[in-house]
């Protein structure tokens, strides 16, 4: 039997990752909680400046707010969006202090490996007899192994963006132009405000990512003449994500597709359509991206590129592990097929739960965004739905880990095969959902 007496080690101190904490402190299980960051919900501050799509109703964890309540936290309006500062400030630095979660979180903590004790992933002999090993680094760099009975991976995707380049590949030039080169949601009303003001942005990719950051540009060129946006995406149409509009179950999400889809329409946002990036230079204090259309090579001068083009999970930590996963998502092969985004429609994720998280290594589970691979669909509500009936299974409650339920808002209008008015006479209509890409606002509220 693996070691009883191991704790189970939760990777990542975000929302899903937390609510985990909540399941297995309710179940009465020990647990610890490895962060990389500085604090709890440290990714989820690095666009704490974006909105959410979700109200707060649909964002805090069930079994986190019994934790809450008894503390005198006051819960925040149900209807409210929150911010990703608010997310954190509100609900996920509160819960980290609560009495069953204080002191079993360890910040300043970066997993870069887990495994089984003793035995590499080729090794079958006695492997289900030995417990988990979870390799870390902490703040001055010390490496532990840390022995564990479950790894319950919720580390997300964010800080693992796809590349600029076509076929799932960087550019040639790409790394060289880093200097250029934004992540997928800068404050550009903030924070980043001076690097934007006055100057050429080119925002690449079609998820709400790029939407957020295209709607900021344009509120900033308002207020800073000489700022000018471009917009460039792979596909003829972005009918996408401009979504369902009124007919959207998540009003915020359907406002931002409607309020985009009026930029572009009065020219404040140029919109280049079919341009696959083949490769960046960097110019006399700009960049030059190049991009093949169907009228030929293209070339785009910036002075910064915002690279809005989703995540991809990190699986390098997890190479000692024996995984099941999809080869086209890199999400758990039973789950797989129920996010596909080629197929999936948005709001038609069925609840799901550890059966469909398990892989064939004992014990180790993907939770939350991480689970979902490169499918840009996830919902944090979703992701507490999983722990929950992870942390069930992992208490040997069967009945309570088969049970899966999962409120979800409609969402409106997510797919179509219908040439709209957004999309180039005769190009094709394509099934596809409305996620867009993560985080923002993050993976975390929207599909």
């Amino acid at each position: 039997m693996r070691d009883a007496g191991a704790p189970v080690a939760v990777v990542g101190a975000g929302p899903v990752g937390l609510a985990a904490a909540a399941h297995l402190a309710e179940r009465g299980l020990d647990f610890v909680v490895l962060e990389a960051g500085p604090r709890v919900g440290a990714a989820i501050s690095e666009w704490g400046h974006v909105r959410l799509f979700s109200p707060w109703r649909y964002d805090i964890d069930a079994a986190a707010r019994r934790l809450l309540e008894p503390t005198g936290w006051t819960p925040p309006d149900p209807d409210a969006l929150p911010t990703g500062d608010d997310l954190v400030r509100d609900y996920l630095a509160p819960l980290a202090e609560t009495p069953r979660l204080a002191g079993r979180i360890r910040t300043g903590t970066r997993v870069t490996a887990v495994a089984r004790r003793g035995l590499d992933v080729t090794r079958t002999a006695g492997r289900g007899d030995r417990p988990l090993l979870v390799r870390a680094a902490g703040p001055d760099g010390t490496v532990t192994d840390l022995a564990a009975r479950a790894v319950i991976d919720a580390s997300g995707t964010w800080g693992h963006g796809n590349p600029l380049g076509h076929s799932g590949l960087p550019a040639p030039g790409e790394d060289e132009a880093a200097p250029y080169l934004a992540g997928p949601l800068p404050d550009v009303l903030g924070r980043d405000r001076d690097r934007f003001a006055g100057r050429r942005t080119l925002v690449v990719g079609m998820g709400h990512s790029a939407a957020n950051t295209l709607l900021a540009l344009v509120e900033l060129a308002k207020a800073e003449p000489g700022t000018r946006i471009a917009w460039a995406v792979r596909g003829s149409s972005v009918a996408r994500l401009y979504g369902g509009g009124d007919a959207d179950g998540l009003p915020a999400r359907g406002a931002l597709g409607t309020r985009l889809k009026r930029a572009v329409r009065d020219g404040e946002i140029d919109l280049v359509r079919d341009f696959s990036i083949t490769r960046l230079a960097n110019g006399d204090g700009d960049v030059q991206v190049t991009g093949a259309t169907p009228d030929g090579e293209r070339v785009i001068a910036a002075d910064t590129v915002v690279a809005a083009t989703g995540f991809r999970p990190d699986l390098d930590m997890l190479r000692e592990v024996r995984l099941d996963l999809d080869p086209g998502t890199e999400a758990p092969a039973e789950l797989a097929p129920l996010i596909d985004p080629n197929l999936h429609s948005c709001g038609t994720v069925p609840p799901h739960g550890e059966r469909v998280l398990a892989h064939p290594e004992p014990g180790f589970y993907l939770a939350g965004m991480k689970s979902y691979g490169r499918a840009p669909t996830f919902l944090m509500a979703t992701g507490y739905e999983q722990v929950r009936s992870i942390a069930a299974a992992l208490a040997g409650d069967r009945e309570a880990a088969d049970t899966v339920r999962l409120d979800l808002p409609e969402t409106g209008v997510c797919s179509t095969d219908l040439v709209t008015e957004d999309q180039i006479p005769g190009a094709a209509g394509g099934a596809s959902c409305c996620g867009g890409g993560r985080p923002g606002p993050v993976p975390i509220s929207i599909g």
